[in-house]
């Protein structure tokens, strides 16, 4: 762990902690958590992040991120007694870039809710150890796992004090209060869905369905600019039958004259 240099206190400040032997806690702390399990754990918190970042553009009071400690109690900091979740989401907060999570900075506020990904080393830890202190502690109002390799997938809400088990729906979905969305695996992967069930897409995923309407909306035009042209040569075959036939009874006419025959007496 690595502490940064904090800002300076002005002199009177400093006077009162001498005096009254008050610890300032630190006010800039660095993460401090070990490498993730897999690459595919790093894809599966980039992925979240993407897709409630992408979903939630238009707005600016919260903060989402991944693998970033939570730093709970200051008087904890030597003990290493502090958390990093996975992948965790603060309501009601300014969304800005953090080092780390430090509830003294913050309003006091904890995570409303977070995701551990599961790891044949981590998954007892996270169904006993975490999931307590994240009632007991924390008091987020939801918790959810899932294991990336076996597809092992829960969630709990924080119901009089305790966690109770989400009721997944006939999909094996969940619902989270918290960010009035499902989540659902999906090709093997922990996405969002929408409360209509649509995927929430990153957005490369945006980009490539645009790509793919767009391409969809080039083939219609050229399918309707070749009925069209169809249409006009259609047309114009009609056109030149229609001039051929006329020249035809024209020339049938002359002939009649020809003969000394009135062509308007000729049935």
């Amino acid at each position: 762990m690595t502490l940064a240099q904090n800002p300076p206190i002005s002199p009177d400040i400093a006077e009162l902690v001498a005096s009254e032997g008050i610890m300032m806690p630190p006010g800039n702390l660095e993460s401090d958590e070990p490498e993730l399990e897999s690459d595919l754990h790093r894809e599966l918190i980039e992925l979240l992040l993407a897709c409630l970042k992408w979903h939630w553009r238009d707005r600016t009071d919260y903060y989402a991120t991944g693998n970033l400690t939570i730093f709970y109690s200051s008087d904890r900091i030597t003990t290493r007694d502090f958390r990093g979740p996975d992948f965790f989401v603060v309501l009601g907060t300014e969304n800005r870039s953090r080092r780390s999570w430090m509830l003294w900075e913050e309003e006091g506020k904890y995570p409303n809710l977070i995701v551990e990904l599961l790891s044949n080393s981590t998954a007892r830890v996270d169904r006993t150890t975490k999931k307590e202190l994240y009632q007991n502690t924390f008091r987020t109002p939801e918790y959810f796992w899932f294991h990336p390799d076996t597809l092992e997938f829960a969630g709990f809400e924080l119901v009089k004090s305790e966690y109770q088990p989400i009721e997944p729906t006939t999909q094996g979905r969940l619902w989270s209060r918290q960010l009035e969305l499902f989540l659902g695996i999906h090709e093997s992967k922990l996405r969002f869905f929408t409360p209509e069930g649509e995927l929430v897409p990153t957005p490369a995923e945006r980009a490539a369905a645009a790509e793919q309407q767009a391409q969809a909306a080039e083939q219609q035009a050229q399918a309707a600019e070749q009925q069209a042209q169809a249409a006009r040569q259609e047309a114009g075959l009609e056109r030149q039958q229609r001039e051929a036939a006329e020249r035809e009874l024209e020339a049938l006419r002359s002939q009649l004259q020809a003969l000394g025959v009135d062509p308007d007496t000729v049935e």
